[in-house]
C-alpha cells in the first residue's frame, strides 16, 4: 500500500520517538481519575487546585515558545491542557521536550496527562501537565474539521464514508457518540422495566431449522458437520412462545434478526428487536403496557415525552390512539374493504393503482394498500388494531369481529414501531393458518411463513392465554434521537461494497 505525504511524515516521527528510547504503544495501565465534563462541571475555584490524571486523543496544538496549549479528546468530551517545556523536561522524562516541542505528537495521538486544574486568564478551565506520557502514536491523519470566519471546512460529512468508517465519525464528528449512548439507554431501560416486572430474559437460536415468526425472505446457509440448510431467523416469536407453553410468566429477548429484503432509510438486513411474551394477557393489556413503557422510556433518555423529529412535534404522553386498520384504509383511501373477496381487493388495488398479481392474497393486498395510503400519515402514536386474519397467521380470532384477529400495529411519525396480538393457542386453527401460508408460498409469495410442526406440536401441549409483541429498536433509536435515517442509529450498517 502506497502512502501519502502524511503518513510518511508519521512514521518518520515514529521512528524518531522509538531512537529517543520511547515506547509508542507501551504496555501499560495509565491510571485515569478524571474525564473532561467532569472536570469542568465539578472546578471551584475557591478550592485547592485539583491534582487530576487524565487520558485521550490530541485534537488541537498551539506551540509558544517554550509552552504549548493542546486539546485532549476523551470519553466525555474535550478540554484544554498547557504544557510547558520546563515542567515536562525533567529527569524521569528528558525527551519529552524533544516529542512536544519537536512536533514528533501528532493530532490524534492517544495521550496521558497527570498535571492540576486552573483557569486561564481568558477563564477557560484547563489542566496544567506536570507529566506526560505517549499511549499510542497514530500513524494515519484524522479527517479534522477546520473553521475560517464562523465557516467549517474540510469536514467529515459524506454518509456514506461516515457509515463505513463509523470509528473516525465517531472521533471528529460531535454529537455521534452521544446518540449511541442514548440507544444503549433506550435498551437498558426498557430491560429495567422488563425485570422490574418480573419477566425473564432468555436466549433463543439465531441458526434455526425454519425460519418462523414473520413473513419475509430469509437468509440461508449451509451447516457442514449436519449437511442441513439452516436460515438465519427472521424472528424470535416461536421459540419465546413454547418457553410460554414450558411455564415461564413472561419472557423477552433482546437480539439481532435477519431479513434477506431490500435496504433503504428505514430498512437494514439486520436489525435489533425486542420480543416479549406475558401469559394470562392480551392485546389490549399490551397496548397499555407498551404506551407507558415508551412514555418511561422518552423520559429516561431525553427528560420529556415531547420529541422533535424531522420538524415534526410528536408527544409519547399515553394514551395513544387507537384505530382499527379497515376504518384507517376508508378514512384514507374512500373505500371500505369489510367482507370484500379477495378479487375484489385486487379489483380495488387497482384502482388505486397498486399492483396487484395473482400471486398476492388478500393480507399481501390489504397490507399494500395501507403501506401505499395510509401508514405515513400517523405521525402521532397510533394504535391500528384488528387486522385481518389474512395478514396475521399467528393471532388469535377477534372476539367479537369475525374474519378480524386482535392485533396492532404501533405507528410513529409514518413508520411501524411494534407489532403485537393476542397470541393464537389454538393449535388446529394454528395448523391450518400455516398451510394457508404454504399456499400461498406455492403461488410464489416468497415472504410466506414454514409450516413449524415443532411449534404446533409445542401448542397441542396446551399455551394459556397470551399476549406478546415486537419492537423495533432501531426505530425506536430514530424517533428518540431526531434521526430520519436507519444507519445513522445503526453502528455499522450494511454497506454495498465499494468498487
Amino acid at each position: 500500500m502506497e502512502l501519502n505525504e502524511q503518513e510518511l511524515v508519521r512514521r518518520q516521527s515514529l521512528a524518531q520517538i522509538k531512537a529517543m528510547g520511547i515506547n509508542p504503544y507501551p504496555a501499560q495501565e495509565y491510571a485515569v481519575n478524571a474525564y473532561s465534563l467532569d472536570i469542568k462541571n465539578e472546578f471551584d475555584e475557591t478550592a485547592a487546585p485539583r491534582e487530576v490524571s487524565i487520558a485521550g486523543r490530541l485534537m488541537s496544538r498551539r506551540i509558544m515558545g517554550k509552552a504549548s496549549f493542546i486539546e485532549l479528546q476523551d470519553s466525555k468530551g474535550r478540554i484544554q491542557c498547557y504544557v510547558s517545556r520546563d515542567d515536562i523536561s525533567t529527569d524521569e522524562q528528558p525527551e519529552l521536550y524533544n516529542v512536544v516541542f519537536k512536533k514528533l505528537l501528532d493530532i490524534g495521538d492517544f495521550i496521558g496527562i497527570k498535571g492540576f486544574v486552573f483557569k486561564t486568564q481568558t477563564g477557560e478551565i484547563s489542566v496544567h501537565a506536570k507529566a506526560l506520557t505517549l499511549l499510542s502514536k497514530s500513524l494515519r491523519p484524522l479527517p479534522i474539521v477546520k473553521y475560517k470566519d464562523g465557516v467549517a471546512y474540510d469536514g467529515f460529512n459524506d454518509p456514506e464514508q461516515r457509515y463505513r468508517h463509523r470509528d473516525l465519525d465517531l472521533v471528529v464528528n460531535d454529537g455521534v457518540r452521544e446518540r449511541f449512548i442514548k440507544r444503549a439507554k433506550i435498551i437498558s431501560t426498557m430491560r429495567h422495566i422488563l425485570d422490574e416486572a418480573g419477566y425473564t430474559e432468555v436466549e433463543t437460536p439465531i441458526l434455526q431449522p425454519i425460519p418462523g415468526g414473520a413473513s419475509a425472505r430469509p437468509f440461508i446457509t449451509h451447516h457442514n458437520a449436519l449437511d442441513v440448510d439452516l436460515y438465519m431467523r427472521i424472528a424470535t416469536e416461536l421459540y419465546l412462545k413454547r418457553l410460554i407453553v414450558g411455564g415461564f410468566e413472561g419472557v423477552y429477548e433482546i437480539g439481532r434478526n435477519f431479513r434477506n429484503e431490500g435496504m433503504d432509510r428505514t430498512h437494514n438486513p439486520e436489525f435489533t428487536c425486542i420480543e416479549l411474551y406475558v401469559q394470562y394477557k392480551d392485546y389490549n393489556w399490551m397496548m397499555t403496557f407498551t404506551e407507558q413503557m415508551l412514555e418511561r422510556i422518552a423520559i429516561a433518555v431525553n427528560g420529556s415525552t415531547d420529541i422533535e423529529i424531522d420538524g415534526k412535534q410528536i408527544s409519547l404522553k399515553a394514551p395513544f390512539r387507537r384505530l382499527p386498520i379497515l376504518d384507517a384504509i376508508k378514512e384514507k383511501t374512500g373505500y371500505d374493504l369489510n367482507e370484500k373477496s379477495e378479487d375484489e381487493i385486487r379489483e380495488i388495488c387497482h384502482k388505486l393503482h397498486i399492483d396487484a398479481d395473482n400471486t398476492m392474497g388478500k393480507g399481501k393486498m390489504i397490507d399494500e394498500i395501507f403501506g401505499e395510503y395510509c401508514e405515513g400519515t400517523f405521525v402521532q402514536p397510533t394504535f391500528i388494531i384488528d387486522y385481518p386474519v389474512e395478514m396475521s397467521p399467528l393471532t388469535k380470532m377477534h372476539r367479537s369481529k369475525p374474519g378480524l384477529t386482535e392485533r396492532f400495529e404501533l405507528m410513529i411519525n409514518g413508520k411501524e414501531v411494534a407489532n403485537a396480538y393476542s397470541e393464537l393457542n389454538d393449535p388446529i386453527d394454528q395448523e391450518e393458518r400455516f398451510k394457508e401460508q404454504l399456499r400461498l408460498s406455492e403461488k410464489g409469495d416468497d415472504e410466506a411463513m414454514f409450516i413449524d410442526r415443532d411449534f404446533v406440536q409445542s401448542l397441542q401441549y396446551g399455551m394459556p392465554p397470551t399476549a406478546g409483541i415486537g419492537i423495533g429498536i432501531d426505530r425506536l433509536t430514530m424517533l428518540l434521537t431526531g434521526q430520519t435515517a436507519i444507519q445513522e442509529v445503526l453502528l455499522f450498517p450494511t454497506m454495498r461494497p465499494e468498487i
